[in-house]
């Protein structure tokens, strides 16, 4: 995961609510007008995520995910509507939203624990350094044979491009460890289209995990 900072909601939202202020998530299915303020959260949800799943940080789109709430519907039926409350997840089956359901997350994408206490490695694995992180990620379905295949294809790709084998990573000096949050900075930093690389949120957490693995400051 990768902390999400939740920006203004849509404008088609805000215009609805005015015009259904009894209205709920449900409602938006039984108009023209609903049905693309529906596509409208979900475009801004995509902007808010850089384009990657709220959950997994595979790369999403339009097409390829759905809106997500934080709080489940059933759970609480007052903020279906609010924005702060919707991100947007891949439609991936048996993962994130398709394995979730409507089960309680005790860590979210809009908590920073959810950078620290979900621990990545670089066979693909990931770990909870929490009993709420490792119980988050059995409901994500974030530790699959198929999702550590993929994070691993995809984690080793990124450090190809910066000339490195990802074995390499364990066996660095102190001063070349020192130098890795540099090499890999634009790892953290959206391209000219507003679009992160899919998964590097996953890297950054395993650059920033073999340093204090070491005991480098």
């Amino acid at each position: 995961m990768r902390l999400i900072a939740k920006g203004q909601e849509p404008i088609e939202l805000t215009t609805w609510k005015k015009a259904n202020p009894h209205g709920r998530y449900p409602d938006l299915d039984k108009s023209e007008q609903g049905k693309s303020t529906r596509r409208a959260i979900r475009q801004a949800a995509i902007k808010d995520q850089f384009g990657l799943c709220a959950y997994c940080c595979k790369q999403i789109d339009e097409a390829n995910s759905t809106n997500e709430h934080i709080a489940s519907q059933m759970a609480t039926p007052n903020k279906t509507l609010d924005f702060t409350n919707i991100v947007a997840s891949c439609k991936t089956p048996k993962r994130c939203n398709q394995a979730r359901g409507s089960t309680d997350l005790p860590l979210t994408p809009l908590m920073p624990e959810c950078e620290t206490e979900l621990k990545f490695r670089l066979s693909g694995k990931v770990e909870g350094g929490t009993e709420r992180a490792a119980k988050t990620i059995d409901i994500l379905g974030l530790d699959t044979k198929a999702i550590r295949e993929e994070r691993k294809q995809l984690v080793d790709a990124l450090i190809y491009i910066k000339g490195k084998q990802p074995n390499e990573l364990r066996l660095l000096n102190d001063d070349e460890l020192k130098q890795l949050p540099d090499l890999f900075s634009d790892l953290d930093n959206p391209n000219e289209t507003g679009l992160l690389s899919p998964f590097s949120p996953i890297l950054v957490n395993i650059i920033k995990g073999i340093i204090d693995q070491a005991g480098i400051i």
